[in-house]
């Protein structure tokens, strides 16, 4: 498995007391597999893309990342293994305005210490793989949003992650654009063989999924299929 998350629980303090934003999560999600997580606001959906990403440490349980334990791991150790191993497509591509879509792939590149030519070399690749090599030289005012969305996709993939984490990307694009989206995201996840975990709101596109799962109150459930 390239992500795996067994009896994860996470608390937070609430006053005088600690509230439970995952309660004994498990989670297994192997190379190639794309696992779609639902839920409400306020379920544990953010918690648990977090805990995944290794931003946040849980109170109890296991991370293994591409089979790397990230427990007892310390900053700097889960600094490169989310340089190496983990690609985040956040929910607003969040793009620097004053650089072009292959710039923004290459300053992750530049991050993890790559040759200037091989960067832009695979920023180039990746922007031809989401469709965007004619627009490769653009700056984010000069793309659409579902445009940005891709590459905000693509950055995420800079570094070949085996682990990608998506955050509600559909959410500001019309339902074409992002259907369109999902369908990218889904193709990519089995081309390049990492294990893909989507949270949405969106359960019109739920059936790209390989699995799906929905979170209420930090407990995961799975979803019952349909005829």
């Amino acid at each position: 498995m390239s992500l795996d998350l067994t009896d994860v629980t996470l608390t937070y303090p609430d006053g005088g007391t600690r509230l439970t934003a995952l309660d004994r999560v498990g989670l297994r999600v192997p190379k190639g597999g794309l696992v779609a997580v639902v839920g409400p606001s306020g379920s544990g959906k953010s918690s648990l893309l977090a805990v995944a990403a290794t931003l946040i440490a849980p109170d109890a349980g296991t991370v293994t990342i591409d089979g790397v334990s990230t427990a007892g791991l310390g900053r700097g150790e889960l600094a490169e293994l989310r340089r190496h191993k983990i690609g985040i497509v956040f929910q607003q591509p969040n793009l620097l305005a004053s650089l072009t879509a292959v710039e923004q792939l290459q300053v992750m590149a530049r991050i993890d210490g790559r040759k200037p030519r091989t960067a832009r070399d695979r920023a180039r690749e990746l922007l031809a793989a989401v469709g965007l090599a004619e627009q490769a030289d653009r700056r984010p005012h000069q793309l659409s949003g579902g445009q940005r969305q891709r590459v905000n996709i693509a950055r995420a993939l800079m570094n070949d992650p085996t682990v990608l984490l998506v955050d509600e990307p559909t959410s500001a694009l019309d339902h074409e654009r992002g259907a369109a989206v999902i369908d990218l995201i889904t193709r990519l996840t089995h081309q390049r063989a990492t294990a893909t975990v989507l949270v949405t709101h969106d359960r019109a596109h739920l059936a790209a999924a390989d699995r799906v799962v929905e979170i209420h109150d930090g407990r995961l459930h799975p979803r019952p299929s349909t005829p």
